[in-house]
């Protein structure tokens, strides 16, 4: 797997005192969007779909580190929008570095070249290069020629560079089995240290709602990439093989969305990455007033097709803890891409989606507008 020995220890080790104190409810990936501006607007892309005034919105410094305090947990995931338009990173990413933790900064790439002299390897920081399959598949999915090259070639300039690099991978409906295992031996051969792959999640602001998988379809997919490359085996994967043995439709998962809580402009984001249905001004708040079992596969309408890593690695990651010579077994065997499949989650008493999206940008709005309206009233008043 594409997982260091030194980062598997401690988060290992990590694991086992939240197991072993009987917490039921903590963090793994501190999942941190600093900001929602992008360089690209991608066709499946739920995330850059706000006003000027909101995309103007950056997390400082101190804001990015206090998220960190507050959470404590062992590694963060620095997304967007696009980081390397922060111009801060460099400083944040020393900042996590200096608190022992395992950074991954996610970039499309397209200002790597530009940027990457601010940064110094370390053992502890990954780039995550945004690579949604091969040529045609990738520039199709960001809605830019040339995007998949320019991302190459960025790895090939970090790998030069002493850094560790790995891609993350989000596959549609249109994927073909083949085609994606081929990519991934492509991507092997670059020297990747990690794969991160994941089927695309259903943002009900995408342009493009067309393309998305749905949970048959994500095992179906998955059965068929994992089958040509040993049962995953093949590829250095920077995910659990409990994940990927999910992925193929052999374990059936409850979602785990404490275990990637979000810090994005808004605030602390309920209940996940991927659903924006309330915001919490501390990360206490976040676990202590957030609805968590009025979400998830049968629960709620807008979880029924997720599998996406950020809900379900944690479960799998958890899996692990308790039932370690399964997971040993899968990894020694391989995951399984032939037979039945485990009896998934009925959907029969979920709840209706709600759709709180305008509200929420709304209020963020008029706090924008407030502030600067004080401000303003303030420098005159001087």
């Amino acid at each position: 797997m594409g997982i260091p020995l030194h980062q598997a220890a401690r988060i290992g080790a990590y694991l086992l005192r939240q197991h072993l104190s009987r917490r039921e409810r903590y963090p793994l990936v501190l999942m941190l969007e600093p900001l929602f501006r992008c360089n690209l607007a991608c066709a499946g892309c739920g995330k850059i779909d706000y006003p000027s005034e909101i995309l103007d919105q950056r997390l400082s410094y101190d804001d990015c580190m206090a998220a960190m305090d507050e959470c404590g947990a062992p590694v963060v995931s620095i997304a967007g929008g696009e980081p390397l338009l922060h111009r801060e990173m460099p400083k944040i990413v020393k900042g996590f570095l200096a608190r022992r933790k395992f950074v991954i900064l996610c970039t499309n790439a397209l200002l790597l070249a530009k940027k990457i002299d601010d940064y110094q390897p370390n053992p502890s920081f990954t780039w995550s290069i945004h690579l949604d399959g091969n040529r045609a598949m990738h520039d199709k999915s960001v809605c830019q020629q040339g995007t998949y090259d320019k991302a190459v070639e960025a790895i090939r300039l970090a790998k030069s560079k002493g850094f560790r690099v790995s891609i993350n991978c989000t596959l549609f409906n249109d994927a073909d089995p083949a085609e994606v295992a081929a990519f991934l031996d492509d991507m092997k051969a670059l020297g990747l240290d990690g794969i991160t792959v994941s089927p695309g999640y259903a943002y009900e602001r995408a342009p493009d709602q067309k393309h998305f998988l749905n949970r048959n379809k994500t095992k179906e997919l998955f059965r068929g990439i994992l089958a040509r490359g040993r049962g995953g085996r093949a590829w250095p994967f920077s995910q659990s093989i409990n994940f990927l043995n999910f992925l193929a439709g052999n374990e059936s998962y409850q979602c785990t969305p404490w275990g990637n809580p979000t810090r994005t402009v808004f605030g602390w984001q309920k209940p996940c990455y991927l659903l924006g249905e309330g915001y919490a001004r501390t990360f206490r708040e976040l676990m202590d007033t957030t609805e968590w079992d009025k979400y998830g596969v049968g629960k709620y309408e807008k979880c029924a097709d997720c599998m996406v890593h950020c809900g379900f690695e944690a479960s799998a990651v958890k899996d692990m803890v308790r039932r370690p010579l399964r997971a040993l077994g899968v990894t020694l065997r391989g995951v399984r891409t032939e037979g039945a499949m485990a009896k998934d989650i009925p959907l029969d008493g979920q709840r209706s989606a709600e759709f709180v999206f305008s509200d929420h940008v709304g209020r963020k709005l008029a706090d924008i507008r407030a502030t600067k309206t004080g401000t303003q009233q303030a420098v005159a008043a001087e």
